[in-house]
């Protein structure tokens, strides 16, 4: 019995495809003015949202706030809350770079910015796993590659 090993690049590009098929032939499209309208606005909407992120994230790292007195409480506490702390913290910041790297392509309309998002959906589909979060994960992920592969025809 031989096994395949395959690249994780060649593992995300088959579901990107599987994925490009259904949200762009089997779900009802969204209308052109609005795929439009998260092309041209969505690069602001993006950075509104690492600034919000961000300091969010600076917060709980104990940096302006509250953070800094349950931070080190909340991995003392035990395993379970401390890793349940910790993980989000490790995968939001993972989001913050990743959409920050995408940001100037995404102004430019470059493919290599929307995959960068891609991959931001996936980084929070684990971050929604590792804290149990399903319905967070359910619907988050739909909607979020429902806009994604929308308006993916819009990137070169």
């Amino acid at each position: 019995m031989t096994t395949q090993k395959k690249d994780w690049k060649i593992v995300l590009t088959e579901l990107e495809d599987k994925l490009a098929e259904f949200f762009t032939k089997k779900v009802p499209a969204l209308p052109e003015n609005i795929k439009e309208g998260i092309v041209k606005y969505g690069p602001y909407l993006a950075l509104v949202g690492i600034v919000f992120s961000l300091s969010a994230l600076l917060a709980s790292f104990g940096i302006g706030g509250i953070g800094a007195v349950v931070a080190p409480l909340a991995a003392l506490s035990g395993v379970r809350s401390g890793i349940g702390y910790i993980f989000p913290l490790i995968f939001g910041l993972m989001i913050i770079v990743l959409e920050a790297m995408a940001i100037p392509g995404l102004f430019k309309k470059q493919m290599k910015a929307w995959k960068l998002m891609f991959y931001v959906s996936l980084v929070s589909a684990v971050s929604s796993l590792s804290t149990l979060d399903l319905p967070g994960l359910i619907v988050g992920l739909g909607l979020s590659w429902y806009i994604l592969f929308q308006i993916r025809s819009y990137y070169k």
